[in-house]
């Protein structure tokens, strides 16, 4: 049976540095999958491998039985691949709403006479495109916040706004990259809630990249550890946090009795 999302012996180098090392794992439809590692591990390096920024020098990438590694970026967002990224990557002086509504557009399809004269479909797409980013925004608790320019939110609020940005694309395969980024442990905990809220209510399959092993633990029940480019332990949140391979990486060479 083909996996919904598989890397398989997936390497890149830049230059004489190695940042992924035959990188395989798979995700099965629907699952909440943990990538984590200490910083410069490799994690992002992965998500811009998958979503098309970086060649693999080697390896496949397949989704839905589909090799990903001839695509451009649009082509893998086409295919139904969103992420979110470690860096925020917001329109600051637009508003909260007018930033979903841009990645809702996405998939809406209408003439350039429609649009210039806002007339024939425009007008009902954009209808829908309003109540949908509406209802994006107040499921990641931005409702209130729709008219704020998005550089004037909070920190922890920017972050929940890249989520909604990447739901309105509609995707099958979530990719966020260090959402906790910047939080403090408050903001951690609700950000947590919302992630599997976000998976069961929308049975999404997401994969979350963090180094923080306190988030990925919590909330997700398959997980990937990888340092030096390389996988070192894949498996539950109890044997991950007990593999020595883990503790080394995170706590130092010597093993943790």
């Amino acid at each position: 049976m083909t996996a919904f999302f598989e890397l398989s012996n997936v390497t890149k180098n830049f230059g004489g540095v190695q940042a992924v090392s035959s990188m395989s794992f798979s995700i099965a439809k629907g699952e909440l999958t943990g990538l984590m590692g200490p910083n410069g591990a490799g994690k992002t390096t992965i998500f811009n491998l998958i979503s098309g920024v970086y060649d693999p020098d080697e390896g496949s990438i397949l989704f839905k039985g589909e090799d990903l590694v001839p695509l451009k970026t649009y082509q893998v967002t086409s295919r139904g691949i969103a992420r979110t990224f470690q860096n925020l990557r917001l329109f600051q002086r637009s508003t909260v709403l007018e930033n979903v509504m841009t990645s809702a557009q996405y998939h809406i399809h209408y003439t350039f006479a429609e649009g210039m004269t806002h007339l024939g479909r425009w007008r009902r797409k954009e209808k829908e495109i309003h109540e949908k980013s509406m209802d994006l925004l107040s499921r990641v608790g931005l409702a209130d916040r729709a008219e704020q320019a998005a550089g004037t939110l909070p920190y922890g609020h920017q972050r929940r706004l890249e989520i909604a940005r990447a739901l309105a694309l509609d995707p099958e395969l979530l990719l966020l990259d260090e959402p906790a980024a910047g939080m403090n442990a408050e903001e951690v905990g609700s950000l947590n809630v919302l992630i599997r809220d976000i998976h069961r209510d929308f049975n999404l399959t997401t994969l979350v990249i963090e180094h923080h092993m306190d988030l990925v633990m919590e909330i997700c029940p398959h997980i990937i550890c990888m340092n030096f480019g390389a996988k070192i332990a894949e498996g539950t949140p109890d044997e991950i946090q007990n593999h020595p391979e883990v503790l080394r990486a995170y706590l130092g060479e010597e093993e943790v009795e």
